[in-house]
C-alpha cells in the first residue's frame, strides 16, 4: 500500500512538472514574422520627341517675269515654330503670294522639341519679254526699170538758144540723180543716156550742136550730184525728135529739153 502511494506521488510530480513546463512555454513572448521586402517601382520608358516634318514646300510657277507673282505653299507637322526666310513666322500650313525683283531662294525652317528641319525652293525671275513691234509691210519689189518709170522727175527744160541749167531744171535733175542712184542699188550694171533736144527753129546742124551742149550740161550736174560719170553717156538729136509739132512758144518750150533714158 505504501509502495502504491509512492508511485502515485511520483506520477503527480511528473504531471505537475509537465504542466509547469507547458505554462512556461505559453508565457514566452511571441516574435513577429519578418516583413516581406517592398516591390520595386518600375518607371515607364521615356519617349524621344519626334523631329518636325515638312510635308511639302513648293513655289508655283517656278519662273516668272519681273513684276509677276508666284505662290509659296507648305505643310508641316510636329513643329512649334515655322519660319520662311524673307517672310518671317508663318502657320504650320498655308500659302503666300510673293513677287521678288530678282531670282530668290526661300528656305522653310520647322522647329520643335524633337529638333529642326529645313527645305528650300527657288523662284527664278527673268526680264519681261518686250514684244517686237510689227514690221511695216514691205513694198512690192520692182525692177530698176519700173522704179525709173514710176519715180523719175521728167525732162529738164532750157531757154531759147541756151544750154544753161535753169533753177527748175536743176530741181528736176536733182530728183532724177536720187532715183538713178537707187537704180544702181538694184542693178550696179545699169546705165543711162542723157539726150539733148531743140525746137524746130534754126538749122539742123546748129541744133545738133546746141542739143549736145544741153546734154553735156545736164550730165555735168548729175555727176556733181553723185552719179558716176561712166554710167552716163550723151547724145544730141537736135530738132529731129520733137514732142510737140505746133508752131508756138508753148510747144517749142516742150522741145527744148534734156531727156534721160535708161539703157536696156
Amino acid at each position: 500500500m505504501k509502495q502504491q502511494r509512492s508511485q502515485i506521488g511520483r506520477t503527480s510530480m511528473v504531471a505537475v512538472a509537465l504542466g509547469l513546463s507547458l505554462f512556461a512555454v505559453g508565457c514566452k513572448k511571441k516574435v513577429p514574422a519578418p516583413a516581406a521586402p517592398p516591390t520595386p517601382v518600375t518607371e515607364p520608358p521615356k519617349m524621344t520627341p519626334r523631329a518636325p516634318q515638312i510635308g511639302s514646300f513648293t513655289v508655283e510657277p517656278s519662273r516668272v517675269d519681273r513684276g509677276q507673282s508666284a505662290t509659296l505653299r507648305w505643310s508641316t507637322s510636329d513643329a512649334t515654330d515655322v519660319n520662311i526666310s524673307g517672310i518671317g513666322a508663318v502657320n504650320a500650313q498655308g500659302n503666300r503670294s510673293v513677287s521678288p525683283n530678282q531670282t530668290t531662294t526661300y528656305t522653310l525652317t520647322a522647329k520643335g522639341p524633337g529638333g529642326e528641319t529645313s527645305r528650300a525652293v527657288t523662284l527664278t525671275v527673268g526680264e519681261p519679254v518686250v514684244p517686237r513691234p510689227a514690221e511695216p509691210p514691205k513694198a512690192p519689189s520692182m525692177t530698176w526699170g519700173q522704179l525709173w518709170q514710176t519715180e523719175n522727175a521728167g525732162d529738164a527744160y532750157f531757154d531759147y538758144d541756151k544750154s544753161d541749167i535753169r533753177p527748175d531744171a536743176r530741181e528736176t535733175l536733182t530728183k532724177n540723180a536720187d532715183v538713178i542712184k537707187r537704180v544702181f542699188g538694184l542693178d550696179a550694171g545699169a546705165s543711162f543716156t542723157v539726150e539733148g533736144h531743140c525746137d524746130e527753129r534754126g538749122s539742123a546742124e546748129y541744133n545738133l550742136g546746141l542739143g549736145d551742149r544741153r546734154a553735156t550740161a545736164a550730165k555735168e550736174l548729175l555727176t556733181q550730184l553723185g552719179v558716176a560719170a561712166d554710167k552716163l553717156r550723151t547724145i544730141s538729136y537736135g530738132k529731129e525728135r520733137p514732142t510737140c509739132t505746133e508752131a508756138n512758144e508753148s510747144c517749142w518750150q516742150k522741145n527744148r529739153r534734156a531727156h534721160i533714158e535708161p539703157v536696156r
